[in-house]
């Protein structure tokens, strides 16, 4: 059974059955705990005994994956939340979102077979993971894959939430389109819509902004040298307005020696990744 990013979608699975309840929930407040208490009820009903237990959500899980340990300014209660407690369960396993995103296509989807992987979630923010060798690598405090983070402009006075200037977050992740294009688009969908209408204003920060994208996947190949990169989020359903710009600014700034190019591709599952991730995690570590 998994829960999936901010407890909008949960599943459960068992001996090849499977059930989906799928719930809106307070994304700010705290209501979103009783919302997962009255799905995991639900799902239960189709479950003899207990089986593992996966959760994925925002944040930096702990060292144990039994809880959030870092999630500052969202869903409020949710750092250092007892989920085993909570369900009345004996083991609850907690994953970053992204790491599960990047669990469930490398073991299922996109990724399936590939033993060194990287993903990229674009959407609000930008998110990620790094798999490496077939496993997921979450460094020594959690904070592996957080390819937001990372600097494309050091002289930049515009900081994100880890105080990085010129992160690759706000060159392309939604939370900055409003700034990024003087108040005429309010969300990357709506850029893209006008990018695909041949607007000259839309097309110029739209390539401008991949540009900005392929450098950073560059940087990560050049550090990290990944068979693949699975792309996800909600930025991603852009499909060809983003991938075929991406494989041409990549054409250009991508290292190939011996012309090997990395692999680009676009996720199998959408907003169940997580879900799937989860559950995927809560199996492995039962």
């Amino acid at each position: 059974m998994s829960v999936v990013r901010t407890s909008k979608a949960f599943s459960s699975v068992e001996k090849g059955k499977s059930w989906k309840v799928v719930r809106e929930t307070d994304k700010n407040g705290s209501g979103w705990k009783d919302t997962v208490q009255e799905v995991f009820a639900h799902l239960q009903i189709n479950v003899k005994g207990e089986i593992p237990v996966g959760l994925s959500a925002p944040g930096i899980s702990n060292k144990a994956h039994d809880a959030i340990a870092h999630m500052p300014g969202r869903l409020e209660g949710l750092e250092g939340f007892n989920w085993t407690d909570f369900l009345k369960l004996k083991s609850v396993k907690v994953l970053n979102d992204a790491h599960s995103a990047l669990l469930a296509e490398g073991t299922f989807g996109a990724g399936k077979g590939v033993s060194n992987l990287v993903m990229l979630t674009l959407g609000t923010g930008i998110g990620g993971g790094i798999m490496i060798n077939g496993a997921i690598y979450e460094g020594f405090h959690g904070l592996a894959g957080h390819f937001g983070h990372i600097s494309l402009n050091g002289e930049s006075n515009e900081l994100g939430i880890t105080k990085m200037p010129g992160s690759l977050e706000d060159a392309f992740g939604e939370a900055s389109i409003v700034r990024r294009s003087h108040g005429r688009f309010h969300s990357v969908s709506e850029l893209v819509d006008a990018y695909v209408k041949r607007d000259h204003f839309a097309t110029y920060l739209w390539l401008k902004s991949v540009r900005k994208l392929s450098i950073g996947i560059c940087s990560i190949c050049n550090v990290l040298s990944p068979e693949m990169i699975v792309i996800g989020g909600g930025i991603s359903n852009a499909n060809e307005a983003l991938f075929d710009p991406l494989k041409s600014f990549m054409d250009l700034y991508e290292w190939r020696p011996e012309g090997i190019e990395t692999k680009i591709a676009k996720a199998q599952f959408s907003e169940l990744a997580g879900a799937i991730g989860a559950a995927t995690f809560a199996f492995q570590n039962q």
